[in-house]
């Protein structure tokens, strides 16, 4: 595993930057680096943030940067998808003294694991960087390795993203700020004309696609149609805990896309 200084690539909070993140999932800064407090920070970050691409869906500003993602997620009170979910983690681990990659949050050299915050609807905790089979929560995961030394982190049979490739090695920064760009702004991107936001439970994760809310566990699966622009102003405060400015402006853009894939 790649191990790098806390400060490299911008990859760290200030020391009150890391106080407001600790406060905002609430857990007090761990007394060892080891996977129980890993494992302790990565439940607690997703289960204190909503994965969402509003930003995408809506045409808002987004920036890569953890800076940026702390910014909008631990004073604005949003969420944040793949890049801003994992990046903020990192970059709090690293503050709190964690060996990080961007891939990987590690607790010694020779046993790392996976951190992987990105996939909202995947782990809830950290796995061992290793290929083989994976049940948290009654939800079944693996990691097989494919081409090229790159491994696959395959998805639950409900998860929204199937699965993902990485290798513990690799890191391109300039790649990853061109497909955040590319997913940001293209017509064909999966999040510019779709809704998407994810949140864990305690014993699964509820999810919004367009109008369909639903709330998934290991053996169960309940949807509800979001039915008006107050009923979408109440999901996002109740059921998401975000707090997002003209949630009617949402309504009316998820309307419109509505009526073009009818037209």
């Amino acid at each position: 595993m790649t191990h790098v200084s806390s400060n490299e690539n911008g990859m760290s909070l200030t020391a009150t930057q890391l106080d407001a993140y600790l406060a905002r999932i609430g857990v007090e800064r761990p007394l060892r680096l080891d996977i129980g407090s890993l494992s302790q920070l990565h439940r607690a970050h997703l289960m204190s943030f909503t994965w969402e691409a509003l930003d995408a869906f809506m045409g808002w500003p987004s920036a890569i940067t953890p800076a940026a993602a702390f910014a909008k997620m631990v004073e604005k009170r949003r969420g944040g998808w793949c890049y801003e979910m994992n990046g903020l983690f990192g970059a709090a681990l690293a503050a709190l003294g964690f060996c990080v990659t961007r891939l990987c949050g590690g607790v010694d050299r020779e046993r790392p694991y996976l951190a992987e915050v990105g996939v909202a609807d995947a782990i809830i905790e950290p796995v061992p960087l290793a290929t083989g089979p994976i049940s948290q929560r009654g939800f079944d995961f693996s990691i097989i390795p494919v081409d090229g030394g790159w491994l696959r982190f395959n998805n639950h049979a409900r998860g929204i993203a199937k699965s993902f490739d990485f290798r513990p090695d690799h890191s391109d920064e300039a790649a990853m700020v061109a497909t955040q760009d590319w997913l940001m702004r293209d017509p064909g991107s999966p999040f510019t004309n779709a809704l998407a936001l994810l949140r864990h439970t305690a014993d699964g994760y509820v999810a919004l696609q367009n109008n369909c809310l639903r709330r998934v566990t290991a053996n169960s699966l309940i949807e509800q149609r979001i039915t008006s622009a107050d009923h979408l102003a109440d999901t996002f405060e109740t059921v998401f805990d975000l707090d997002i400015p003209q949630p009617g402006k949402v309504w009316e853009r998820l309307q419109a896309i509505g009526r073009e894939k009818a037209a």
